[in-house]
């Protein structure tokens, strides 16, 4: 985190946290809510300026209970989250991973097909989707034993069946396996919806 936003927690403990203003898209993008809503309906905005994108990445968290937050000076505004906490993408050399919030990923662990054909991985950062516009390139890297996978190996890991695939990324070969959307939160360990806690102060 940054030394600024460490010092005014230390200097004001007991802000009240922020809770429905801010979210994390499939692609990685930052969405604050409007001060203007639509038929009484809450509408979300992209942030587009590159500094508080940058701002909120470096101060991006997670507590004890799987709630995603942005730590923004004393106050910890927690982030709803449309899929997973962590949105990977490719760097340039196209062999390793980067965080929406530019972190690169040094170790993947292991990577998982959903039943809607995305892929998921989990790195030393934490589990994560992949962005949808580098998946053709890894799934074209999803392999068997006895060399490149075709569609119908996918079609039976999605359908439940279990065939030896694996992710060739880098020098490693990642294991694949099926998991069903629903299922991702409860299997990493993350809130996607944070909701106050009993007796816990909000704003």
């Amino acid at each position: 985190m940054d030394e600024i936003v460490i010092r005014a927690m230390q200097k004001w403990p007991n802000v009240p946290n922020v809770f429905g203003w801010l979210r994390l898209d499939r692609r990685g993008n930052w969405l604050v809510k409007s001060r203007q809503p639509r038929a009484g309906e809450a509408v979300f905005e992209r942030i587009a300026n590159e500094a508080v994108v940058d701002f909120i990445g470096r101060n991006y968290a997670h507590d004890d209970a799987g709630r995603w937050f942005f730590q923004n000076g004393p106050q910890r505004v927690f982030v709803a989250l449309e899929y997973t906490p962590i949105v990977y993408r490719l760097r340039g050399d196209g062999e390793s991973l980067e965080t929406h919030t530019g972190q690169a990923a040094s170790a993947v662990r292991a990577a998982w097909i959903d039943d809607a054909g995305m892929l998921l991985l989990e790195t030393e950062l934490g589990p994560g989707v992949l962005l949808d516009r580098d998946l053709p390139r890894l799934l074209d890297r999803i392999e068997t034993a006895a060399g490149p996978a075709g569609e119908e190996s996918l079609a039976a890991l999605t359908a439940g069946a279990l065939p030896d695939l694996a992710l060739h990324l880098g020098r490693r070969r990642v294991p694949l396996s099926a998991i069903k959307a629903a299922a991702v939160p409860a299997r990493f360990g993350f809130d996607p919806a944070p909701a106050p806690a009993p007796g816990e102060p909000e704003c």
